[in-house]
C-alpha cells in the first residue's frame, strides 16, 4: 500500500491498523474524498461582476 495512503488512513482518518490493512486503496481514497467539501462549478465572470456591484469595496 502506498505510504501516503497509510499516513492519511492512520493519521488523519485515525483508522486502527487492522482496518487499514483490510481496506483497499480505493476504499481509503473514498474516505479521503468524503473529508473534502464538494465544489460547484467555477464562478462565471458575469456573476462575479454582479456580486462586486452589489457589494463594492469601501
Amino acid at each position: 500500500m502506498p505510504r501516503p495512503l497509510l499516513r492519511v488512513a492512520l493519521g488523519v482518518l485515525r483508522w486502527p491498523p487492522e482496518a487499514v490493512w483490510r481496506a483497499t486503496p480505493r476504499e481509503i481514497a473514498a474516505a479521503i474524498a468524503a473529508l473534502r467539501p464538494e465544489r460547484g462549478p467555477p464562478l462565471a465572470r458575469t456573476r462575479l461582476d454582479e456580486l462586486m456591484a452589489h457589494h463594492p469595496d469601501e
